[in-house]
């Protein structure tokens, strides 16, 4: 993991457009959205408030006032992973999606457009990991960053970085920095110079029935801490509190399943 930080203003609000094939913008589709509400809420201090509903009920989730994530709800006939999903940035969404394609990744959503908010497509690598394409119009996406509860990265966990690595690349143009190890099989991704995502090839590690899958890291301020708040609040540890290279992290589940790391970045 890798920490990544984008063009930021005072108090890490974001000023300036995102690049094409920057992550953006962080949904999660669930069954139950009040009780999601209510743990992330208690989690990370989310407050929340309605969002488009072209895909049916969605909230966004805000911080200090700023927008930092969505949850919307999945039709109660829809048995789909609960996975947090990354949007990547675009500046034509309907050119990208058609990218996708061609470049043998699959359109699940869209596009289509969110109200006033912008453009968007849900679509998949060819190895099955999900994200999200959002072109901006009225909604400029994660709003705030580098503080507790905020998005700090997100990173593709796939079965090996070379498979899928060239799909990326070519679609959002993405510079490419290889982890140089003999066993640890990463690729960091760079646009303008910057680490803005990265893949993780983990071979047989893949959880079987999880598959390749993008994983979303928040900053905690304490790992620990935050570590205990989700069992509390009945979610699930998956990899407990540990240091690493870029800060204390911890991999967990929500009550519904949804994983997703927290970290305490080291400065």
């Amino acid at each position: 993991m890798t920490e990544a930080r984008g063009s930021a203003g005072l108090n890490g609000a974001t000023d300036a457009p995102h690049t094409p094939g920057t992550p953006c913008w962080v949904s999660l589709m669930v069954h139950g959205m009040a009780t999601t509400q209510d743990f992330y809420g208690a989690l990370f201090g989310w407050e929340f408030q309605p969002g488009p509903h072209q895909l049916g009920p969605y909230v966004r989730a805000l911080l200090h006032g700023e927008e930092v994530a969505g949850i919307g709800q999945l039709p109660p006939d829809r048995h789909l992973p609960i996975a947090w999903t990354p949007y990547l940035a675009s500046d034509d969404v309907d050119l990208t999606a058609e990218t996708v394609r061609l470049s043998g990744g699959t359109v699940g959503v869209g596009p289509l457009d969110a109200g006033e908010a912008g453009r968007m497509a849900i679509a998949s690598d060819p190895t099955g990991a999900v994200f999200g394409i959002w072109q901006t119009a009225a909604h400029l996406g994660t709003g705030i960053t580098g503080v507790s509860g905020t998005p700090a990265w997100n990173e593709l966990v796939t079965r090996d970085t070379e498979s899928v690595v060239k799909f990326y690349q070519g679609v959002f143009g993405y510079e490419l920095e290889p982890v140089v190890s003999a066993d640890f099989d990463y690729v960091t991704l760079h646009l303008d110079g910057r680490p803005v995502a990265g893949i993780h090839g983990v071979g047989h590690g893949l959880p079987r029935d999880r598959g390749p899958h993008w994983m979303t890291y928040f900053e905690a301020t304490d790992v620990d801490d935050t570590v205990t708040g989700v069992t509390d609040l009945g979610g699930h540890v998956l990899k407990p509190a540990h240091d690493s290279p870029h800060g204390r992290v911890a991999t967990v589940a929500d009550p519904e399943g949804a994983m997703f790391s927290v970290i305490h970045s080291v400065q």
